[in-house]
């Protein structure tokens, strides 16, 4: 059996504890800085009070000071499970503490905007870290409809595993895989990746769907706006297929579990979902941050204010059909010049 050992205590890191630790790993739980409480209740009693389960046995917790005693020179691999926002700092501490070039698994959802196009985090994470520690990380990363709580309760779930070396991917399936939790391999990294990130932001188009019911006129059949959120999915499907196509990535990942299925699960419910809700009754973006989700990270918010230039600049350039992006541009205006949401029904595509 290996040793994992997971930097990041939020709610999907730990629920990472559970296949990890259920395959007969060793498994040590890190915490960031924002992750003290829950560190120090899964040191007292192993229940994680965010997850409200009690962690399997076995898992160690360690506080983010204590990240390179916890890496020792056992650790075989490392989950990476901070947020897109806390990729700096996660870099920080994995140039300062790793002393040889342990395998980094990822499930940080992002992307990082460079000039005319977007890089995943895992090549990101792997080139500075090569680049200021000189060690050549293999890096994988996990996309795919995951729900912490579920997962946490070992309720079926489906995930793809990429990497650009598919012997790491297909090592990380064995040392993952339990009768809950069904890992299959892709190439396709930057495919999986725009989906894993964009899935945030397409499902604030989603929500708004039923965020508007609330202002619409009641009917005497009181019917919901289901079909409405029906065709901003559809489209949200195809303006995903247009950029992973533009950036090289396979048709599979957007109609399969990292591109459909992920979405699907993320409007089911979660803070990208209550945003688009938010945007859908009327309130602007910082309106919704000033009050509603005042202190909440939105990770689908988050990704559009940090590429927005990127695709934009794309879109000058023509590397991207603006025309073809009417969703897109919609959910950036609404999040970057806090424009209301209006969604452009006459400009989405007519192809069935």
């Amino acid at each position: 059996m290996s040793t994992i050992t997971i930097l990041g205590a939020g709610v999907m890191g730990s629920a990472m504890c559970l296949p990890a630790r259920d395959r007969g790993n060793t498994v040590r739980l890190v915490g960031t800085h924002l992750d003290r409480e829950i560190i120090d209740s899964v040191k007292a009693s192993g229940r994680h009070p965010k997850l409200n389960v009690k962690l399997p046995g076995g898992v160690c917790a360690f506080h983010h000071e204590e990240f390179a005693a916890a890496l020792g020179s056992d650790t075989d691999l490392i989950v990476l499970g901070v947020s897109s926002a806390g990729i700096p700092w996660a870099i920080d501490r994995l140039c300062e503490s790793l002393k040889a070039a342990v395998p980094v698994v990822m499930i940080t959802k992002g992307m990082h905007p460079e000039e005319g196009k977007l890089t995943a985090l895992p090549d990101r994470v792997a080139a500075e870290v090569k680049r200021r520690a000189g060690l050549a990380l293999p890096v994988a990363a996990i996309g795919g409809p995951c729900i912490a709580g579920e997962l946490a309760v070992r309720r079926q779930t489906g995930t793809v595993i990429t990497s650009h070396d598919m012997g790491l991917a297909e090592r990380l399936c064995a040392m993952l895989e339990t009768d809950y939790y069904h890992p299959r391999v892709s190439p396709d990294v930057i495919g999986v990746e725009i989906c894993a990130a964009f899935k945030n932001f397409f499902a604030i188009g989603v929500g708004w769907a039923a965020g508007h019911l609330e202002k619409m006129a009641p009917t005497e059949n009181r019917a919901f706006n289901h079909n409405a959120a029906a065709i901003i999915f559809d489209q949200a499907i195809r303006e995903l297929m247009l950029l992973v196509k533009a950036h090289g990535g396979g048709e599979q990942s957007v109609w399969g579990m990292p591109g459909a299925g992920d979405l699907y699960v993320t409007c089911q419910a979660g803070r990208n979902s209550r945003l688009g809700n938010n945007l859908g009754r009327g309130l602007t973006y910082s309106e919704t941050k000033r009050g509603p989700m005042k202190g909440d990270t939105i990770e689908g918010a988050e990704l559009g204010l940090a590429v927005a230039a990127a695709l934009r600049a794309m879109m000058a350039a023509g590397t991207l059909d603006a025309r073809a992006l009417p969703l897109t541009n919609a959910l950036l205006d609404a999040l970057t010049r806090d424009a209301a949401l209006d969604i452009p029904w006459p400009a989405f595509h007519r192809h069935a």
